[in-house]
């Protein structure tokens, strides 16, 4: 294995079949046990007016305390009638057990009466259950003895989780597992986040090169001049510097076209908060619906547009633009705002790539709590640098060039980080089920 994770393969000498279909074989030393035969469920109410640490469980990272996370969730005014936690307890979220919101907590502490408490009643090795429980194909097995008539609605209450079997090794056995689990889990973990590290300074480096591309254009020797304008600095002497209102027109996604004029041009592609959807039929008011999911759009886009989104979960995405680059002809969301140039002296494509650096000026302007947004009146008074049409071309073409390179640079990693958690997750899988023998 790659990264420096060597592993030393070992088989058990011989296996026997559970009898559990999930499970199949296991060591022959190793024995079925039900989940009630080694847990039971605790409900234990926190005191009133303590002071106790809030925890919660994440399908992501397991148990956490609350106050690390504060941003994944609202912070509760009081943990009076909460369940109390012991290190060791096994936490589960029981709406999202079957996507793996389960773990053991290596804290003390209080948690949401929404969740199971479980603990263990003889002595086990509790990182163990956590790998396991976690693992894809027990939380299979959980989503199974699931209640509920689909996914969002599923509940894994403990009468029907106590009657899952899972695989019972001897304590040594556990603990040699976890332990092992714990150090090669966290060298794949580190291997993962160095290269999140490398895409996250290709990112920069891809917004660095528009930036200076928009801003100074191509040419190391040309003179420069002040801008005017403190966010962009300076720029070539011959550029001009002009507010976008000057250049483009605006158009809010609400105008209004008939369903004659929209489906006598064939395929659409609706443009619904910055992502694409092919539909086949858009009725007069303009909804349709993509893999069953509903989605309203208002604007006609066409090839060569640049389309603006007005509203964001987060101020970090706030102002993320997205070329349209296809040949049919598309719908625009009611949250979106295009920005079509007034004459053929301004390329898209730049106005494009310059979006992407004067979005971060469009910030200030930003209202909101969860949901950020801009008044188009804002947008239209912002500045961008233009150089001539013909310097426009260029700088566009050595844009989509670097940036090209980068993305494949980016996908590279991206490749090597799936290939790291699949082997992670075999790994895991491969210990705790007994496919491979740790030593202890």
């Amino acid at each position: 294995m790659s990264q420096g994770i060597q592993i030393n393969i070992k088989k058990y000498p011989a296996y026997k079949d559970s009898g559990v279909e999930w499970l199949g074989k296991i060591p022959e030393c190793w024995e079925p046990k039900r989940v009630k035969s080694l847990f039971r469920l605790i409900i234990e109410p926190a005191p009133k007016n303590n002071n106790e640490e809030l925890l919660s469980v994440y399908t992501d990272i397991g148990v956490k305390p609350r106050k690390d996370l504060e941003e994944r969730g609202n912070k509760a005014s009081t943990t009076d009638g909460y369940w109390r936690v012991r290190k060791g307890d096994v936490i589960v979220n029981k709406l999202l057990a079957w996507m793996g919101a389960i773990g053991v907590s290596d804290y003390d502490g209080v948690t949401s009466p929404a969740y199971d408490i479980l603990r263990a009643r003889k002595e086990v090795n509790g990182r163990f259950f956590h790998y396991m429980f976690r693992m894809p194909s027990c939380v299979s097995e959980l989503k199974r003895h699931s209640r509920g008539i689909m996914d969002m609605r599923l509940r894994l209450y403990f009468d029907k989780f106590g009657d899952v079997v899972v695989p019972f090794p001897s304590l040594p056995e556990q603990t040699a597992i976890a332990n092992f689990l714990d150090d090669k889990t966290a060298k794949i973990d580190q291997a993962i986040a160095q290269k999140e590290k490398m895409i996250a300074l290709l990112k920069e480096r891809k917004q660095i090169i528009i930036q200076n591309a928009v801003t100074k254009g191509l040419d190391p020797k040309v003179k420069l001049r002040d801008s005017g304008v403190e966010w962009i600095g300076e720029i070539p002497e011959h550029w001009e510097v002009k507010k976008l209102f000057g250049v483009c027109h605006f158009v809010r996604g609400n105008s209004t076209f008939s369903k004659e004029e929209l489906l006598g041009k064939g395929e659409y592609v609706a443009l619904q908060y910055g992502k694409a959807y092919k539909v086949t039929e858009v009725d007069e008011k303009y909804e349709f619906y993509v893999n069953n999911e509903f989605y309203k759009a208002s604007q006609v886009v066409n090839h060569g547009d640049t389309i603006f989104i007005s509203t964001s979960e987060t101020i970090e995405d706030l102002g993320h633009t997205v070329f349209y680059n296809r040949n049919d002809l598309g719908l625009l969301g009611g949250e979106q705002m295009l920005l079509k140039p007034k004459s053929e002296t301004v390329n898209s494509k730049y106005l494009h790539f310059s979006s992407k650096v004067f979005s971060k000026e469009l910030r200030k302007y930003a209202t909101g709590i969860k949901v950020f947004r801009f008044n188009i009146n804002d947008l239209k008074t912002i500045y961008t640098p233009i150089p001539p049409i013909d310097e426009q071309n260029v700088i566009v073409q050595h844009i989509e060039l670097q940036l090209n390179k980068i993305e494949q640079a980016m996908l590279h990693q991206q490749a090597q980080i799936e290939k790291l958690k699949e082997y992670k997750a075999t790994l895991i899988d491969s210990a705790v089920m007994g496919k491979i023998k740790v030593s202890f």
